[in-house]
């Protein structure tokens, strides 16, 4: 309080009555849940796109959701125009920093380096299902499904027919698919 020339002047500083209390978490999700739909419609107008809306829509709400269970978001008089100002800056930001922005591609992403370690668990897996094959069933495998060889093409190397290299590598199938399994 000041005097000047014997008046007192109130200063709103000196107003305790004025201070808020943060919103609370709940009181939060109840406004945001009232305003979403509005802020959806909002949303998709300046996007044009509703996959955007909803991801500009869901990140707003984490961002000042952070704040209300932080015990730090102070009450708006117009709660849904700060919310609008909030996801509108978000909308900018994606704009302005386009690296930010998740991108479309149609090719896979690189196979990620291991050190080797993949390969040979493979290899490890398929040398220990191959030792619970009989010799002639391991053979037709490795022929028909390692090498990429033909039954015909196998019995030859075999000295067997066509038809017995088929049903070796079939029961060796079998038990590769059962070890698996146990």
């Amino acid at each position: 309080m000041e005097i000047h020339g014997g008046t007192c002047t109130r200063d709103p500083r000196d107003d305790v009555d004025d201070v808020h209390e943060p919103v609370s978490p709940a009181e939060f999700d109840a406004g945001f849940t009232a305003d979403m739909p509005r802020l959806r419609r909002r949303l998709l107008a300046l996007t044009g796109n509703p996959h955007d809306a909803d991801d500009l829509l869901q990140e707003t709400y984490l961002r000042l959701s952070r704040r209300a269970r932080a015990r730090n978001l102070t009450p708006q008089q117009h709660p849904y125009a700060y919310t609008c100002t909030v996801a509108l800056n978000l909308l900018r930001d994606s704009w302005l920093h386009p690296s930010r922005r998740e991108r479309t591609t149609d090719r896979l992403p690189e196979a990620g380096w291991d050190g080797g370690l993949g390969s040979y668990e493979a290899s490890a897996t398929a040398l220990a299902l191959l030792s619970v094959l009989s010799p002639k069933e391991a053979a037709a495998v490795i022929l028909v499904d390692l090498e990429g060889l033909t039954h015909d093409t196998a019995g030859e190397r075999l000295g067997a027919h066509r038809g017995t290299v088929q049903r070796n590598r079939m029961r060796a199938l079998a038990k590769m698919r059962a070890a698996l399994a146990g």
